[in-house]
């Protein structure tokens, strides 16, 4: 017997209720949840497949970047420590068979390193602070005050990072010689100074404007000047942007080779990137043992510096600023 209630067909028997699995009018709408119900879950399980799909396709491509930049660094210091019959073997390990020291022993008997990283670290050091000095006060007011000058000085920022080295060494080079400061160290400093300063104003520009101004104008409220807030509530919290502008500045001082090479002539005065060519030959052949292991020794001061600071540069220093 067959009952119509509406729009809904309800089957009054055993194979009736079976397949509506309900009474009367209700059947209908026991259908219809049940496959409500399985399909939410489906698509729930879907979307979840998809996220960690997705999730494992970022480390996946992290470890693969991750790789690509540690296999240089990881190749040389395996060259490092290899001996001379390993190096010219046809057939090469990553581990070295029978690991030595001599490759470091020849390296500084043959060039001055330490004369030359010390000069590195003394040119490095002054270009860094120096442009954090600079660089620092100019960041804030552009951030603060957004005026067209402003805008156009951040443009300018941009557009001169895309110059190449060939433009400007010509007249670096007759600005120094009127200023007798070719082959000499402060020259040099200078140079760096004034590459590094536009990219370490940008960043620094963007750090000032992260730091709230409102808790400048809480300070003002409670009677501190601008030079007071200044030195006791933005510098404090300019800290990460400043550590981490001063690491570029440093390493981008420590790593460079053309400006060293053409406005440094003395061999006592050169740096370490220089002195790393002396272990090329006339004939392009490159004595690599050594030179492996003066290459490894050039990078500790990059690798340690960030190990120290990095806790500095990423961690946030907005924390607790707001007052309760």
């Amino acid at each position: 017997m067959t009952t119509r209630t509406g729009t809904d067909e309800v089957n009054q028997g055993d194979g009736g209720n079976a397949v509506n699995g309900g009474d009367g009018g209700d059947g209908g709408n026991a259908v219809n949840g049940g496959n409500t119900g399985a399909r939410r879950p489906d698509r729930a399980h879907r979307v979840r497949r998809a996220r960690r799909a997705g999730r494992a396709g970022q480390y996946a491509a992290l470890l693969a970047y991750l790789a690509f930049l540690c296999f240089p660094f990881l190749w040389l210091v395996s060259t490092a420590f290899k001996p001379p019959r390993e190096l010219g073997s046809l057939h090469p390990t990553w581990i070295p068979e029978d690991p030595t020291l001599a490759n470091f022993r020849q390296a500084f008997d043959e060039q001055p390193l330490l004369q030359a990283a010390a000069n590195s670290l003394l040119i490095a050091v002054s270009a860094a602070v120096v442009a954090v000095v600079i660089a620092t006060p100019m960041a804030y007011v552009m951030a603060r005050h957004r005026t067209r000058l402003a805008k156009a000085a951040t443009g300018w920022v941009v557009v001169s990072q895309a110059f190449p080295f060939v433009l400007l060494i010509i007249p670096l080079f007759l600005i120094l010689k009127n200023l007798q400061l070719i082959n000499t160290l402060t020259g040099l400093v200078m140079v760096y100074v004034v590459w590094s300063l536009p990219f370490a104003l940008w960043m620094l520009t963007g750090y000032v404007r992260a730091v709230p101004a409102e808790l400048e104008e809480a300070a003002a409220v409670d009677g501190a000047g601008r030079a007071r807030t200044l030195v006791s509530v933005t510098a404090p919290l300019l800290a990460p942007g400043i550590v981490a502008t001063a690491m570029f500045a440093f390493i981008t001082a420590w790593n460079e080779f053309f400006f060293a090479l053409v406005l440094l002539k003395t061999p006592e005065k050169q740096t370490l990137p220089v002195v790393l060519t002396h272990f090329i030959g006339a004939e392009g052949v490159a004595d690599l043992g050594p030179l492996a292991a003066a290459a490894f020794l050039a990078t500790l001061p990059s690798l340690v510096i960030f190990a120290v600071i990095q806790k500095r540069i990423t961690g946030g220093m907005l924390a607790g600023a707001v007052k309760h």
